[in-house]
């Protein structure tokens, strides 16, 4: 059911990126900007992967839109946007570490280039952990204060229950409930 459910979502997006995408086709400026919108953070996830020279990754990302814009003439015939961007900032970024190649001894085949589908999961992935952190830390402001700071100094400080009831001056069982009530009041509130 999940999977059916993933598809679903997955041929949705595509066609809301290809309607974009043909939109901006047509000479709509808000399709374009929309549309980079839309790349620009999983192109950067995705070129991380290939260099860790972030200014070259955001020259090369910045310069494939260029392409995109001024070729847009050129590019109706193209059924896959999201992999057309993939291919296509690959190609920029090492082309660049080419040109650069005479200065330093590293070559080429060394680099390792990421699939476009991992690095998609990877960055979903933390986008969903960032979702997941933002929700602990909206939770955690339900907490009394005594339950934030038990938590924040068991989980977060990653102290011990001794020094914790000494910081906290609590003898250790009413530590050990509180942590407990705190714990079962945040599963109760994020699910």
């Amino acid at each position: 059911m999940q999977t059916k459910h993933k598809s679903a979502i997955n041929e949705a997006n595509h066609q809301d990126d290809t309607t974009l995408f043909q939109e901006f086709l047509k000479g709509d400026m808000d399709a374009f900007s929309h549309f980079y919108d839309t790349y620009v953070n999983v192109l950067y996830h995705f070129g991380s992967k290939i260099t860790s020279d972030k200014e070259l990754l955001k020259d090369c990302i910045h310069d494939v839109f260029i392409k995109i814009y001024n070729k847009r003439q050129d590019l109706s015939d193209i059924q896959d946007i999201k992999s057309y961007l993939f291919s296509t900032l690959r190609n920029k970024i090492l082309d660049e570490i080419r040109r650069k190649a005479y200065f330093t001894e590293k070559e080429i085949e060394s680099y390792q280039v990421a699939s476009s589908e991992n690095v998609e999961k990877e960055y979903l992935l933390k986008e969903k952990e960032d979702y997941d952190n933002v929700k602990v830390a909206f939770f955690m402001t339900k907490l009394s204060h005594r339950q934030r700071e038990a938590i924040t100094l068991y989980f977060i400080e990653e102290k011990k229950y001794d020094e914790i009831c000494t910081l906290m001056d609590i003898n250790y069982q009413s530590l050990r409930n509180l942590i407990h009530r705190s714990l079962t009041k945040l599963r109760s509130q994020l699910s």
